[in-house]
């Protein structure tokens, strides 16, 4: 008859001694993985082709009226600050239909969030990094025209005050349609794990609203309905913030007749605005209550 024998073996282990950076650290790396990923950094030379093509393609046309306010001679800039983003929302759309499943809905599919809440890292901090990131990113690919088109002003000694005021009103406008449309986005792309329908509901969300809406503002319109023109511009991103500029930061309506909203129809749109970002963040809240997803 053997008798069992137990035996422990000492192999190393030691406790943790060094610092804990703890959640502000997680938080603040979770950002910046995101938002460089959002461009294809630190990930496959594959991923930064669209969205550096796209930031290529937002920005040459800056360049390209910058040029031909230097070669005439203009006394102003061809086209206004706050009218370069609306002129190029198909390419907002598009980065945002390629980047905003990216963002969130790999960490779906491949059920990685278990693995972020292991962290010192809560469901609050883990949306705020990833909503924070992608209007980040927005904001870069909106506002580096604006830039390319202030320096392209200055070197064209256009005047000095008139330019900055432009610009700036360009970034306040850039600025809240980043944060909207990131929202926005993200929600579409976490209702699903799979990237491709995330890629299409986007951009159904963000363009056919637009087409939908512009096309009942120009019936109504040539209806003589000129007051229904100003509220139906409610009911899509773009026309929101058209309207929030015409109505606060001097910019021309690109609504059909130039139609845009007072102060008081305007404020009705920045209630609207403010009501879509904080419903954005709600939604996604909600979305990460569960852990295991």
């Amino acid at each position: 008859m053997s008798t069992e024998t137990s035996q422990i073996h000492n192999i190393g282990y030691r406790n943790y001694d060094g610092p804990r950076l703890g959640r502000a650290y997680a938080r603040r790396s979770l950002f910046t993985q995101s938002l460089r990923g959002a461009y294809g950094l630190g990930r496959s030379a594959k991923s930064k082709v669209l969205p550096m093509i796209l930031f290529a393609v937002m920005c040459v046309p800056a360049a390209i009226v910058v040029a031909v306010a230097v070669a005439t001679d203009a006394k102003d800039l061809p086209l206004d600050y706050t009218r370069y983003a609306i002129l190029t929302q198909a390419i907002i759309g598009l980065y945002l239909a390629a980047q905003a499943p990216q963002a969130v809905s790999r960490d779906l599919r491949f059920k990685s969030i278990p693995l972020y809440f292991s962290r010192p890292i809560e469901r609050v901090d883990y949306v705020i990094a990833k909503y924070a990131a992608m209007a980040s990113a927005l904001f870069v690919l909106t506002g580096a025209p604006l830039v390319i088109l202030y320096i392209g002003s200055l070197l064209a000694k256009l005047d000095f005050a008139d330019q900055t005021e432009g610009f700036g009103q360009g970034l306040v406008s850039v600025a809240l349609l980043s944060v909207l449309f990131s929202g926005i986005a993200l929600v579409v792309a976490a209702l699903t794990p799979r990237r491709g329908f995330g890629v299409a509901a986007v951009i159904a969300v963000l363009t056919i609203t637009y087409g939908a809406v512009s096309t009942v503002q120009a019936i109504a319109f040539s209806q003589g309905a000129g007051g229904a023109v100003t509220w139906l511009g409610l009911f899509s991103p773009i026309t929101l913030i058209d309207g929030v500029q015409t109505a606060f930061l001097g910019a021309t309506s690109a609504s059909p007749g130039g139609n845009g909203p007072g102060a008081g129809a305007g404020a009705v749109y920045v209630l609207v605005v403010l009501a879509l970002i904080a419903g954005s963040y709600a939604v996604l809240m909600r979305r990460y209550r569960k852990v295991g997803l």
